[in-house]
């Protein structure tokens, strides 16, 4: 019975001694409970002194600025000095005397037209001409009848009537010959020699260049073809299309500058003399023209070319292209803190106007932000984000 007592007991003094110990290794083996680090911004930087020679700061301020809204344009003829010359009548061309790019003055024949029709008018005048000669010789007569209490006067009226309505005919067919073409001189040597004229020459009214011709020697025309385009290209139109987004803020009276591709670098002015009153259902744009001196002919119609449209100057909040950094598809900019702090800050902007950027959110006037040497203060952000 002493010997199972004695070993119940020591069973029992194991068993305590493993368990402190295993209350001890617990104790040992459970870690330290630490205070939480606090979150680094990664937008912050400090710099030092030497860096801070690196960069400059100014503040935000709202500036006057003109903004140029950029079109596709083309030059074109000027429609109000183009003339478009057709035949007067139905008939045959017999002759063309002028050719594609001929500078041309006023009066000048550009070809020759017969017709059955100038014929006919021409037989006409010289009936209408010889029946108001026999009116005129009749009432003279008539008045000295009259006179001589031969006629009554309802005769005397009778033939001065018939005499006024043959000189109205006679003036209408003289009509009718100048405008198919035949000028006073024509009509004189018709009524002195009875000359009929088979042909008469299609003449131009102004001074020109033939840009257009549609006609050659035999062919047949009416008065609804056009033959020949004349313009003077000493002024030409440059139109341009303006997106409908944007058509509001464009006006007649802006001045325009206009680079043509074809002649480099040169920059022409101008002022929009006119807006359209409707959109293009196709290309959804508003076309817009100005007037170009050409002196030189320099400018071709059907020429490319860039319209660059003014638009009044008003005040906006802008800071310079050097002042943006560019991460993730944003833009951002870095605000100046005290002790040489600087904080990103993402920026909305809209485009370049000459080296600045409109500033549309993200910051506001007053504002000190870093103007030169945004690139070298985000490359030291990201550096100390790395550490």
């Amino acid at each position: 019975m002493k010997f199972l007592f004695r070993t119940h007991v020591f069973v029992l003094i194991a068993v305590f001694f493993v368990a402190a110990c295993s209350n001890g290794d617990s104790a040992i083996d459970q870690p330290k409970i630490t205070e939480t680090e606090e979150p680094v911004d990664i937008n912050r930087i400090t710099l030092s002194e030497g860096m801070m020679q690196r960069i400059t700061v100014d503040q935000l301020k709202l500036v006057k600025l003109t903004d140029k809204i950029h079109v596709p344009s083309q030059i074109r003829v000027d429609e109000q000095k183009l003339i478009r010359v057709g035949a007067n009548v139905t008939g045959r061309i017999v002759e063309v005397f002028v050719d594609l790019g001929d500078n041309v003055n006023a009066g000048t024949a550009l070809a020759r037209i017969a017709s059955p029709e100038l014929n006919r008018a021409q037989l006409d005048y010289l009936r209408d001409y010889s029946v108001l000669q026999l009116n005129e010789r009749a009432v003279h007569r008539a008045k000295l009848l009259f006179e001589s209490d031969v006629i009554p006067a309802a005769e005397l009226q009778r033939r001065e009537t018939e005499f006024q309505v043959s000189r109205a005919e006679l003036s209408a067919a003289k009509d009718q010959l100048r405008l198919l073409g035949i000028n006073d001189a024509a009509l004189k040597e018709l009524v002195m020699r009875g000359n009929i004229l088979s042909s008469v020459p299609i003449t131009v009214s102004k001074n020109g260049t033939v840009i257009k011709r549609n006609v050659v020697a035999g062919q047949v025309v009416q008065p609804s073809d056009p033959l020949f385009n004349v313009a003077d290209l000493s002024t030409v139109w440059a139109v341009g299309d303006v997106p409908e987004q944007i058509a509001r803020n464009v006006m007649v009276g802006q001045h325009v500058e206009i680079q043509v591709p074809a002649l480099e670098d040169i920059i022409l002015d101008g002022l929009i003399v006119f807006v359209a009153d409707t959109i293009n259902p196709v290309t959804r744009t508003v076309m817009v023209r100005t007037v170009v001196e050409n002196p030189e002919r320099k400018l071709k119609p059907s020429m490319l070319a860039s319209m660059r449209i003014i638009e009044s100057p008003r005040e906006m909040l802008v800071l310079p292209e050097e002042a943006v950094v560019r991460e993730a598809n944003r833009d951002y900019v870095y605000l100046a803190e005290a002790d040489n702090h600087f904080l990103r800050v993402p920026v909305e902007l809209g485009p370049e106007m000459g080296n600045v950027r409109p500033v549309l959110a993200g910051v506001s006037a007053g504002q000190n932000i870093v103007v030169s040497g945004a690139y070298d203060l985000d490359n030291e952000r990201k550096l100390s984000e790395l550490e």
